[in-house]
């Protein structure tokens, strides 16, 4: 069934670069090697996360009784002690989760927030010029008011098994005793000396000699603990009220930048009291007999990974394979015209009407015909497209939007012996996010997710920040539906290229028939404002010449992806972990 809608360090350079030169830089949470993963098989249950402590302390979950939201509870709050730089208590997340119980799928929407004292200047220096985005990201400016507890006290509370105190005490246990600095969280802190500006980060991550902890150091979080049991003892208002707020609070009124100048933001206790996850439908698209679902706006992950599998439906993607050029330049340009779309009208819905008809056969089966050449699309034609409207009056033109979205961010899939299942993507925007931590956990710096420009050429930019908005994503958590039973379950961190990670994975499994490890593993091939990025070291790079023979710009480097998927079926589960990040398949 399609869901139809109606919405009323290089990398430090890249950083400090002009916004408009940013778009296909190196994500800020950079490669830190692969390591060789493979498929995990399980009877009745599973976790897939992004860090073996994670995974090991959800599967004990569903071991002792729990189920997939119990396990969900625990998986992100140790990550958020494991792999602080990605996401945590200060940052949002996007949940889709199938009851089995009552055979519903929901999304639920827990992305920050812009506080209420914004302005549309929030991101232009004092001569209305955007502002660099290290410049805007450090300090607390670029700070929303966090979803993620919230969002987990919430879905706990209507579909938990066990106790919240159950759930929460694993991560307090281990922040007291400690956990083993891994190979990738070391290197992320010796590859970004920005960290050593901020007084909390450097006292937590950095020895006397401002060395970051070697691999196999044991790090200890008291204050993430005494958090943690705040949130135990009072629930979620223990995190929005009371000694942690004023510490997040006190923490964004204090921030300053680089060089040590004060850059405060406007994130206010009010705002922290009045923040509310939202319960939202799924968007779904039916393609090639799955109805594959994921989460609406404010996100754009669903709406592009469904108009980049609509747009590629009546082609051939299945006979040419993985290793075809011919493949890659469907999807790319696919992939391109559906970044067209996204930057004109995708926002957040309670604020910006959208147009009902992005997903609508019709309007797919349109711009499909672009894909008719056999060459790549000349820029000028990939433009937004004319998708409907349910009421022509809700059609104002629109600016296309610039904005930068480099996420530092996790994702994890639980499948339990019920029958639910969870897929969910968490960030705290860039690694590690604003550069401010208290109450032991890291602040995002979600705003820069925003439109630093409010107009382009005199139009309205639909992700122009707003008090009380959230700002646009491209977090992609996806359910595979089959004859209504869930089949998939899969997402991935990466920015903007989230979406084609995503997209790529469902492709593989779907029309390639790979099993979900193979499908994660798969060498990368982006293609989102233009230029076709392909994966150093893999045999995507190797279809260079074929790609720029069809008129494609091309560039090699590191697509660090961190995709996790459970694949069901009668005959139990198949995990699959990203060989690029530290994650690992767990079940029985």
């Amino acid at each position: 069934m399609l869901h139809r809608f109606a919405f009323g360090l290089t990398a430090l350079a890249f950083l400090a670069a002009p916004l408009q030169a940013q778009q296909l830089a190196p994500a800020p949470e950079a490669a830190s090697g692969v390591m060789q993963k493979v498929l995990v098989r399980a009877k009745s249950q599973m976790v897939v996360a992004a860090h073996p402590l994670a995974a090991e302390a959800g599967r004990e979950v569903l071991r002792a009784g729990g189920n997939a939201i119990d396990a969900m509870v625990t998986v992100q709050l140790v990550l958020g002690l494991v792999e602080p730089q990605s996401s945590g208590l200060g940052g949002g997340a996007f949940l889709v989760h199938y009851d089995a119980s009552t055979k519903q799928l929901e999304t639920v929407d827990g992305r920050e927030t812009a506080p209420a004292g914004v302005t549309p200047q929030l991101f232009l220096d004092a001569s209305g010029k955007p502002l660099t985005f290290l410049d805007a990201v450090v300090g607390g400016r670029s700070v929303g008011t966090p979803g993620t507890v919230r969002l987990l006290e919430d879905t706990h509370r209507r579909f938990g098994a066990l106790s919240w105190r159950r759930v929460v005490q694993p991560a307090i246990d281990l922040a007291r005793t400690g956990f083993a600095v891994t190979p990738r969280l070391n290197s992320l802190l010796a590859g970004d000396e920005t960290l050593l500006s901020s007084p909390t980060l450097k006292a937590y991550f950095f020895d006397a000699d401002a060395k970051p902890w070697p691999v196999g150091h044991i790090l200890v979080n008291e204050a993430y603990a005494k958090t943690l049991e705040r949130i135990r003892d009072e629930g979620a208002a223990g995190f929005y009220t009371g000694p942690v707020a004023d510490g997040i609070v006190a923490a964004v009124a204090s921030g300053t930048d680089l060089a040590g100048k004060a850059n405060p933001g406007m994130l206010s206790r009010a705002d922290l009291a009045a923040y509310r996850a939202k319960v939202r439908p799924p968007v779904c698209l039916d393609y090639r007999g799955f109805e594959v679902c994921g989460m609406g706006p404010p996100s754009s992950g669903a709406l592009a990974v469904g108009q980049i599998l609509g747009l590629i439906e009546p082609t051939d993607i299945a006979d040419l394979g993985p290793k075809s050029a011919k493949a890659w330049r469907l999807i790319g340009d696919a992939s391109r015209l559906a970044f067209a779309d996204r930057g004109r009208y995708v926002a957040d819905a309670d604020f910006v009407a959208l147009p009902s008809g992005l997903l609508d056969d019709a309007y797919l089966a349109s711009r499909a015909t672009l894909l008719d050449g056999d060459r790549a699309l000349a820029d000028d034609a990939v433009v937004a497209g004319e998708p409907s409207w349910d009421h022509a009056g809700l059609a104002p033109p629109r600016g296309d939007d610039a904005s930068l979205e480099l996420p530092s961010t996790s994702h994890f899939v639980i499948a339990d012996k019920e029958g639910d299942v969870v897929s969910m993507t968490t960030t705290i925007e860039n690694g590690f996010g604003s550069r401010l931590m208290t109450g032991g956990f890291i602040l995002n710096n979600e705003l820069t997710d925003f439109s630093f420009a409010t107009q382009e050429d005199g139009r309205p930019i639909a992700n122009a920040v707003a008090p009380g908005k959230r700002p646009r994503s491209s977090m992609a958590p996806t359910i595979v539906m089959k004859e209504g039973k869930p089949v998939i379950a899969v997402g991935s961190p990466g920015g903007s290229s989230i979406i084609g990670f995503v997209a790529g994975a469902l492709v593989a499994m779907i029309d390639w028939r790979m099993d979900a490890q193979q499908a994660v593993a798969l060498p990368h091939l982006l293609n989102r404002f233009g230029t076709f990025e392909l994966e150093k070291g893999t045999p995507a790079a190797d279809l260079e010449p074929e790609l720029q023979a069809l008129g494609f710009k091309t560039k090699v480097g590191d697509l660090n992806s961190g995709l996790h998927a459970i694949v069901i079926t009668p005959d139990g589960l198949a995990g699959g972990a990203d060989p690029r990040r530290e994650g690992v398949a767990l079940g029985d």
